[in-house]
C-alpha cells in the first residue's frame, strides 16, 4: 500500500474530502441539499437534523484537525501516538461507515457516499501505517517504504 499511495496524497485527500463534507453538511442545514439523502433519511424533524448535522460537522472538523496536525499545517503540541491512535480510529469508523452506506435504503447515499467513505478509510489507513510527513528516512530501506 505504501508504494501505491503516498502519504501526501492520502493526507491531502482527507483534508479535501472533509472540507467538502463540511460545506455539504452546511448546505443540508441551509436546506439547499435535501435532508433525505443523509442519515439514511431517518431524521424525524428539523431539531434532530440540526443535532445530527452539527455532530457531523464537528467530527469532520476534528478529522481535518488530526490530519492537519499530522502534515504540519496545525502546529499543536499533540503527542504523535495520540495522532496515530486517532488515525486508527478513523480507519475503523470509515470502514464501518462504508458498510453502513452499503446497506442504506437511499440509492443516492449508497452510490455517492460508499466510495467516499471507502476512500477515506484507505487514506486513513495509509496515514496510520506511515511515518511522520516531512521526516526524512534514515536508511535506503526506509526510503523505499
Amino acid at each position: 500500500m505504501k508504494t501505491l499511495l503516498s502519504e501526501r496524497v492520502a493526507a491531502y485527500g482527507i483534508l479535501l474530502i472533509t472540507s467538502l463534507s463540511v460545506v455539504f453538511h452546511l448546505l443540508v442545514l441551509a436546506r439547499v441539499v435535501p435532508s433525505d439523502i443523509v442519515w439514511g433519511g431517518g431524521q424525524k424533524d428539523a431539531q434532530q437534523l440540526l443535532v445530527l448535522e452539527s455532530v457531523s460537522i464537528a467530527i469532520n472538523l476534528l478529522i481535518w484537525a488530526v490530519v492537519a496536525v499530522r502534515v504540519g499545517w496545525l502546529k499543536l503540541a499533540i503527542n504523535a501516538t495520540v495522532i496515530r491512535v486517532a488515525l486508527w480510529l478513523m480507519v475503523g469508523v470509515f470502514a464501518l461507515n462504508t458498510v453502513g452506506n452499503l446497506f442504506s435504503t437511499n440509492r443516492f447515499e449508497k452510490a455517492a457516499f460508499t466510495p467516499v467513505t471507502l476512500l477515506l478509510a484507505l487514506f486513513s489507513l495509509r496515514l496510520a501505517l506511515g511515518s511522520r510527513l516531512g521526516k526524512q528516512p534514515t536508511t535506503a530501506a526506509q526510503a523505499k517504504a
